[in-house]
């Protein structure tokens, strides 16, 4: 018996522009997907330090700035990297498959 895939769709890859990032929402949880020179990412949307929506943040290089204090993470690994933000936020693996962005929501459990 073939195991069924953990890959879950969070949206088309077209829908996210070019150094930028869109909110996804699965299963009524908040995503940040982000397309960093065709590259993609996944995070979780909400800000570890406060009610900013990261999808809705400025997006410099490889590094968001959330919008409610200007707090930055490292979009890769979801590091912080300027304060007011000291925890990290999740990151999930992100896979362009029939150009839909996927991951499997469990990854960071």
């Amino acid at each position: 018996m073939i195991a069924q895939s953990p890959l879950r769709v969070l949206c088309k890859s077209a829908d996210v522009p070019a150094g930028g990032a869109i909110r996804a929402e699965l299963d009524g949880h908040f995503y940040a997907v982000f397309n960093l020179g065709r590259q993609f990412y996944v995070t979780e949307d909400h800000c570890t330090h406060g009610p900013g929506s990261l999808s809705e943040g400025f997006v410099e290089g490889e590094e968001v700035e959330c919008p409610f204090h200007a707090g930055r993470f490292q979009i890769r690994t979801g590091r912080p990297v300027a304060p007011p933000c000291t925890v990290a936020i999740k990151v999930w693996t992100a896979q362009v498959i029939d150009g839909n962005i996927c991951i499997d929501p469990k990854e960071s459990d």
